[in-house]
């Protein structure tokens, strides 16, 4: 794929962050690389008026343009994520499948590597990140839809350590 000097210049002030065409290398960053375009535009809205709750992103964000948005949210959408190893316990992994099989799949299809319905590509992402989120969603930051309440009703359910057994089966899937 043919991309322009001014599209890469925008999309390389991501990439200390986010990683190489958005496949984070770091714990703390989530991935953006196959992000819907749409996913990525809200992402980006919420962080520039302080709707999503961010470290810095919302002072970056502040910084582009309408349009800017929109060519770095359709660069990264057309990316293929990379997922990086983790230590992944397997035992946790195969909990956390069954309950994303029966309370995450039809948002998150495909175990997590699909971002069809704007929730966000979870397969891959690194394990810190994602467990803080699913923790920060937990005590009221808002979420997409019903996600609250269902993981509200999955840590009532199935223990705290249900959050735990989520985070690595998505730490688990290897190819996107």
């Amino acid at each position: 794929m043919a991309v322009d000097i001014n599209t890469l210049m925008l999309v390389n002030t991501c990439v200390g962050c986010h990683g190489p065409d958005g496949s984070s290398l770091g714990p703390a960053t989530p991935s953006i690389a196959g992000m819907s375009k749409f996913a990525f535009i809200q992402a980006m809205q919420e962080a520039k008026t302080n709707e999503r709750p961010t470290t810095i992103m919302g002072r970056l964000a502040r910084g582009y343009t309408d349009t800017e948005i929109e060519t770095m949210a359709d660069f990264f959408s057309k990316q293929k994520p990379v997922v990086y190893p983790q230590r992944v316990n397997a035992e946790k992994a195969k909990k956390g499948a069954r309950l994303h099989k029966y309370y995450c799949e039809s948002c998150h299809r495909d175990n997590g590597r699909k971002d069809e319905h704007n929730s966000g590509i979870l397969a891959g992402q690194w394990m810190p990140y994602l467990k803080i989120s699913l923790l920060e969603f937990l005590s009221g930051r808002p979420a997409p839809t019903k996600m609250n309440k269902r993981l509200e009703f999955i840590v009532d359910s199935y223990g705290k350590d249900s959050i735990d057994e989520l985070v690595h089966f998505y730490a688990s899937q290897k190819e996107q």
